[in-house]
């Protein structure tokens, strides 16, 4: 018998949803593969959440504002802070209070090297 997963009002669903995306999950996939070999300098985890760090070179904090926001709307358990300074953009990544949220922030976190040699991924 499956159980299914209770969610609290007002809590967002743990779900990818590219429907209404002007990308496609490859060219998502392609795009963040692009940034982290151009820009990232390093990452953090903290109790909070992650946090990437980039070179501030022209565009890059633009760039990473809309990647954030496209971001936020397929996957709205994440919160995302994008800020700058002369030196670096960091990108602070936070999800809700949910053991499956907390999963797919680690991936999160673990894609420069997943996608350093892949030809296609997923949100």
């Amino acid at each position: 018998m499956s159980q299914a997963r209770k969610i609290a009002p007002g809590k967002p669903l743990v779900v990818c949803d590219m429907s209404g995306a002007p990308d496609t999950p490859a060219e998502r996939a392609a795009e963040y593969r692009r940034l982290f070999t151009q820009a990232l300098i390093g990452r953090e985890r903290s109790e909070e959440g992650i946090s990437f760090r980039f070179r501030a070179d022209p565009g890059v904090a633009d760039w990473i504002r809309d990647l954030a926001d496209r971001e936020r709307a397929c996957c709205s358990f994440f919160s995302f802070t994008v800020t700058a300074d002369a030196q670096e953009v960091r990108w602070d990544a936070s999800v809700i209070d949910d053991d499956i949220a907390r999963h797919v922030l680690t991936e999160f976190y673990e894609l420069p090297e997943r996608l350093a040699g892949a030809s296609t991924g997923r949100c």
